[in-house]
């Protein structure tokens, strides 16, 4: 409608050798049919966003307690791998047992299939960000501790972690005795379906208690944004194929399957044991 108005608007002006003549009221009209098109325009590509009523953090976490998690990923020089689970056994157990830290070590793991010679580190800060900061303060002042760090680096080809905190619905991770093999599985998930992949894995993780074998559920606040961590235990790698495929048979399961794999930007499994001193074994 716009473009015909300027077609008959158009028809009334003259052309002189030094361009167009018109009177005051049609370059009036022409200005504001020009910035009501673009006005138009710009309307085509506005999105209109319904907005979130709070973080991700307060809708997906528990509210119940104010747990802080902090996966560690080390990746060990092979030829130092027996030395340094020595030295984790030595020095970690200690750090969890003294009551003066705010701290637990749920567990700690070698992958056996994944990633190789990488040790796994998952602590829980009961009380969140301040126990975390108490922590670290007070490991700066233990020189154990310190001396465990710098022999430790020694053996280390790269490392890196995240803060995480806990889904609602999945249980806290709790001591298990064993033998057990671990399966850890990280989603790196799509930006902005963080709230979609709880409202699925809410109902799917009723499915996946069967067994017991759901131990923990996480998903990042610093470090690797967006991602996801599901830690399974299972006796061994064919009651894992076992449980799996039991879970198939299960009404809804195909369904979260099917609309959460979109959600998906890459994701891994490692499947891991525990070192000796681990609470989970």
């Amino acid at each position: 409608m716009a473009t015909r108005v300027l077609q008959r608007v158009g028809k009334g002006l003259k052309h002189t050798t030094n361009g167009l003549h018109t009177n005051g009221q049609v370059s009036v009209v022409v200005r504001s049919l020009s910035g009501e098109r673009d006005s138009w325009l710009k309307s085509l590509f506005v999105r209109k966003v319904d907005p979130r009523k709070d973080a991700h953090s307060h809708l997906l976490a528990k509210k119940e307690d104010n747990n802080l998690y902090k996966i560690q990923f080390h990746n060990v020089k092979p030829e130092c791998l027996d030395a340094y689970n020595q030295l984790c056994e030595d020095v970690l157990p200690s750090i969890h047992a003294d009551p003066e830290y705010p701290c637990e070590l749920v567990g700690t793991w070698n992958t056996w299939y994944g990633e190789q010679d990488q040790a796994v580190h998952l602590w829980r800060y009961r009380g969140g960000y301040p126990a975390l900061t108490e922590v670290m303060n007070k490991l700066r002042q233990n020189k154990v501790f310190m001396d465990y760090r710098n022999e430790r680096g020694k053996m280390l080809l790269s490392r890196r972690n995240q803060l995480l905190l806990e889904f609602s619905f999945w249980n806290e991770p709790v001591p298990r005795s064993g033998p057990n093999i671990y399966e850890l599985r990280s989603y790196q998930l799509r930006p902005g379906t963080m709230i979609e992949w709880g409202n699925y894995w809410a109902r799917a993780i009723e499915i996946r208690q069967q067994n017991q074998e759901a131990v923990g559920g996480f998903f990042s606040q610093i470090g690797r944004l967006y991602t996801v961590h599901h830690l399974w235990a299972y006796k061994d790698l064919l009651s894992r194929e076992d449980t799996r495929n039991a879970a198939w048979q299960r009404d809804g399961w195909d369904e979260v399957v099917y609309y959460t794999v979109p959600l998906i930007q890459h994701m891994e499994s490692r499947i891991m044991i525990p070192m000796k001193t681990s609470p989970m074994q």
